[in-house]
Protein backbone atom coordinates (compact mmCIF):
# COMPACT_ATOMS: atom_id res chain seq x y z
CA UNK A 1 0.00 0.00 0.00
CA UNK A 2 1.35 3.29 -0.91
CA UNK A 3 1.23 6.53 1.33
CA UNK A 4 -2.24 8.39 2.16
CA UNK A 5 -0.77 11.81 2.95
CA UNK A 6 -1.86 15.05 4.55
CA UNK A 7 -1.05 18.04 3.12
CA UNK A 8 -0.58 21.04 5.67
CA UNK A 9 -1.38 24.29 4.04
CA UNK A 10 -1.43 27.62 4.92
CA UNK A 11 -3.03 29.21 2.15
CA UNK A 12 -4.27 28.56 -1.83
CA UNK A 13 -1.39 30.17 -3.54
CA UNK A 14 1.19 28.81 -1.45
CA UNK A 15 -0.08 25.21 -1.94
CA UNK A 16 -1.69 25.52 -5.80
CA UNK A 17 0.92 23.59 -7.71
CA UNK A 18 1.50 20.81 -4.73
CA UNK A 19 -1.73 20.55 -4.96
CA UNK A 20 -2.04 19.74 -8.55
CA UNK A 21 1.20 17.86 -8.54
CA UNK A 22 -0.62 15.68 -6.21
CA UNK A 23 -4.22 15.70 -7.65
CA UNK A 24 -2.15 14.58 -11.14
CA UNK A 25 -0.21 11.81 -9.35
CA UNK A 26 3.15 13.61 -10.19
CA UNK A 27 4.11 12.52 -6.77
CA UNK A 28 5.45 8.61 -6.47
CA UNK A 29 3.75 6.21 -4.48
CA UNK A 30 1.05 8.90 -3.05
CA UNK A 31 -2.10 6.42 -3.61
CA UNK A 32 -4.62 9.30 -1.54
CA UNK A 33 -4.17 12.77 -0.20
CA UNK A 34 -5.95 15.60 1.80
CA UNK A 35 -5.14 19.63 2.14
CA UNK A 36 -5.50 20.35 5.49
CA UNK A 37 -5.86 23.74 7.06
CA UNK A 38 -4.80 24.30 10.34
CA UNK A 39 -3.85 28.31 10.80
CA UNK A 40 -4.18 29.26 14.04
CA UNK A 41 -1.35 31.44 13.66
CA UNK A 42 -3.29 33.55 11.23
CA UNK A 43 -4.61 36.97 12.70
CA UNK A 44 -7.03 38.31 12.66
CA UNK A 45 -9.65 36.22 12.24
CA UNK A 46 -11.14 37.85 9.33
CA UNK A 47 -7.83 37.37 7.41
CA UNK A 48 -7.84 33.61 8.62
CA UNK A 49 -11.67 33.34 7.12
CA UNK A 50 -10.34 34.93 3.72
CA UNK A 51 -7.06 32.33 3.64
CA UNK A 52 -9.31 29.46 4.68
CA UNK A 53 -12.25 30.21 2.05
CA UNK A 54 -9.38 30.71 -0.94
CA UNK A 55 -8.42 27.29 0.07
CA UNK A 56 -11.76 25.80 0.03
CA UNK A 57 -12.27 27.20 -3.00
CA UNK A 58 -9.33 25.93 -4.85
CA UNK A 59 -9.42 22.46 -3.34
CA UNK A 60 -13.03 22.30 -4.53
CA UNK A 61 -12.02 23.80 -8.25
CA UNK A 62 -9.62 20.81 -8.17
CA UNK A 63 -12.10 18.36 -6.43
CA UNK A 64 -9.47 17.29 -3.94
CA UNK A 65 -10.13 16.65 -0.53
CA UNK A 66 -9.66 19.13 2.19
CA UNK A 67 -10.29 19.49 6.12
CA UNK A 68 -10.57 22.80 8.09
CA UNK A 69 -9.41 22.68 11.71
CA UNK A 70 -10.48 24.27 14.42
CA UNK A 71 -9.05 28.15 14.86
CA UNK A 72 -7.95 28.69 18.38
CA UNK A 73 -5.66 31.66 18.39
CA UNK A 74 -5.56 32.16 21.95
CA UNK A 75 -4.04 28.63 22.06
CA UNK A 76 -1.29 29.28 19.78
CA UNK A 77 -0.56 32.63 21.45
CA UNK A 78 -0.22 30.43 24.86
CA UNK A 79 2.57 28.03 22.40
CA UNK A 80 4.51 31.15 21.25
CA UNK A 81 4.08 33.16 24.69
CA UNK A 82 7.57 34.45 25.51
CA UNK A 83 8.77 34.39 21.47
CA UNK A 84 6.44 37.36 20.66
CA UNK A 85 9.92 39.65 19.98
CA UNK A 86 11.48 36.92 17.36
CA UNK A 87 12.59 37.91 13.97
CA UNK A 88 10.77 36.22 10.89
CA UNK A 89 12.44 32.86 10.97
CA UNK A 90 13.24 32.76 14.75
CA UNK A 91 12.59 30.58 17.52
CA UNK A 92 8.52 32.02 17.22
CA UNK A 93 8.53 30.17 13.68
CA UNK A 94 9.71 27.35 15.03
CA UNK A 95 7.48 26.61 17.79
CA UNK A 96 4.59 27.53 15.58
CA UNK A 97 5.43 24.71 12.84
CA UNK A 98 5.98 22.55 15.73
CA UNK A 99 2.43 23.73 16.81
CA UNK A 100 0.83 22.88 13.89
CA UNK A 101 2.50 19.75 12.79
CA UNK A 102 1.95 18.10 16.45
CA UNK A 103 -2.01 19.13 15.62
CA UNK A 104 -1.41 17.40 11.67
CA UNK A 105 -0.11 14.53 13.05
CA UNK A 106 -3.20 13.78 15.69
CA UNK A 107 -5.27 14.11 12.72
CA UNK A 108 -3.30 12.31 9.99
CA UNK A 109 -3.67 9.33 13.46
CA UNK A 110 -7.59 9.77 13.79
CA UNK A 111 -7.98 9.79 9.83
CA UNK A 112 -5.92 6.81 8.99
CA UNK A 113 -3.11 8.79 6.74
CA UNK A 114 0.40 7.62 7.06
CA UNK A 115 2.20 10.50 6.17
CA UNK A 116 2.57 14.29 5.96
CA UNK A 117 3.69 16.68 3.90
CA UNK A 118 3.84 20.49 3.85
CA UNK A 119 3.64 23.62 1.77
CA UNK A 120 4.65 25.92 4.70
CA UNK A 121 8.32 26.70 3.66
CA UNK A 122 7.00 27.64 0.11
CA UNK A 123 6.86 31.40 0.69
CA UNK A 124 9.98 33.33 0.79
CA UNK A 125 9.09 34.72 4.06
CA UNK A 126 9.83 30.58 5.59
CA UNK A 127 12.79 28.91 5.57
CA UNK A 128 12.20 25.42 4.01
CA UNK A 129 14.61 23.93 6.21
CA UNK A 130 13.25 25.48 9.92
CA UNK A 131 9.62 23.72 8.82
CA UNK A 132 11.33 20.45 7.90
CA UNK A 133 13.13 19.76 11.05
CA UNK A 134 9.74 20.70 12.99
CA UNK A 135 8.36 18.48 11.07
CA UNK A 136 10.82 15.76 11.63
CA UNK A 137 10.98 16.58 15.20
CA UNK A 138 7.09 16.00 16.10
CA UNK A 139 6.31 13.46 13.44
CA UNK A 140 7.17 10.28 15.20
CA UNK A 141 5.07 7.44 13.92
CA UNK A 142 4.06 9.46 11.18
CA UNK A 143 6.52 10.12 8.14
CA UNK A 144 7.24 13.32 7.06
CA UNK A 145 7.55 13.71 3.31
CA UNK A 146 10.08 17.06 2.61
CA UNK A 147 8.88 17.18 -1.26
CA UNK A 148 10.36 19.89 -3.28
CA UNK A 149 7.32 21.38 -5.26
CA UNK A 150 7.32 22.19 -8.81
CA UNK A 151 7.75 26.35 -8.29
CA UNK A 152 7.41 26.86 -11.93
CA UNK A 153 3.72 25.08 -11.44
CA UNK A 154 3.22 27.43 -8.87
CA UNK A 155 4.17 30.12 -10.06
CA UNK A 156 1.90 29.35 -13.49
CA UNK A 157 -1.05 29.06 -11.36
CA UNK A 158 -0.94 31.95 -9.58
CA UNK A 159 -0.14 34.04 -12.19
CA UNK A 160 -3.58 32.44 -14.15
CA UNK A 161 -5.64 32.77 -10.77
CA UNK A 162 -7.65 35.58 -8.84
CA UNK A 163 -6.48 34.17 -5.68
CA UNK A 164 -6.68 36.66 -2.39
CA UNK A 165 -2.81 36.74 -1.83
CA UNK A 166 -1.38 38.55 1.81
CA UNK A 167 1.79 40.43 2.35
CA UNK A 168 2.80 38.64 5.78
CA UNK A 169 2.82 34.88 6.73
CA UNK A 170 -0.63 35.49 9.17
CA UNK A 171 1.38 35.73 12.44
CA UNK A 172 0.23 38.91 13.99
CA UNK A 173 3.53 39.48 15.22
CA UNK A 174 5.47 39.13 11.78
CA UNK A 175 2.43 42.04 10.10
CA UNK A 176 4.61 43.84 6.95
CA UNK A 177 2.97 47.10 5.72
CA UNK A 178 3.18 47.29 2.13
Amino acid sequence: MGMRLVLVSCCAPCSAGAIKQLAETQIPNVDDFIVLFYNPNIFPESEYTKRMNEQIKYCESCGVKYAVLEYDHDAWRNAVRGFESEPERGGRCSICFEYRFKRAVKFARENGYNAIASVLGVSRHKSQQQVDNAAQSVCDDILYIPIKWDEGMRSQINKESDFYRQNYCGCEFSIRKI
